[in-house]
């Protein structure tokens, strides 16, 4: 009977994991903009991709004292980020006294992913769908 009993609740331990596992995974999918795993794991690549190229003009701007485009970052060698993370493409947008990163995604995507997402020299991040 106690053998029994000690079965019974180590099932019961395991589905309870399970089902805490997969309820943290829907939670943290629906804050990343997504419907599924797969697609919050490729947002979060994009959000830190743009904050490293915002990052970047910053520096940018403090030695140079002008916001560049994304070629001129990358030709002066202030960025090691690449133009694109699929199905997403980067560009920067800038004026005298602001810039904006702006990730664009190309095609349809039914993961529930934004369409485009963009942060600005405040480090503020603002997506759309």
């Amino acid at each position: 009977m106690g053998r029994l009993f000690g079965f019974l609740s180590v099932i019961l331990g395991m589905a309870a994991g399970i089902y805490f596992c997969s309820r943290q995974a829907q939670v943290s999918s629906a804050a990343a903009g997504a419907n599924n795993p797969k697609a919050a794991i490729n947002i979060t690549g994009v959000r830190t991709d743009l904050l490293t190229i915002a990052q970047a003009e910053r520096g940018y701007f403090a030695m140079e004292g002008k916001y560049a485009s994304l070629d001129e970052l990358i030709s002066s060698k202030s960025l090691s980020v690449t133009r694109q993370r699929p199905p997403y493409s980067y560009d920067v947008e800038t004026s005298g006294s602001s810039f904006r990163v702006v990730a664009t995604r190309s095609g349809q995507d039914d993961s529930g992913a934004p369409a485009q997402l963009t942060v600005d020299e405040n480090m503020q991040f603002q997506t759309s769908q």
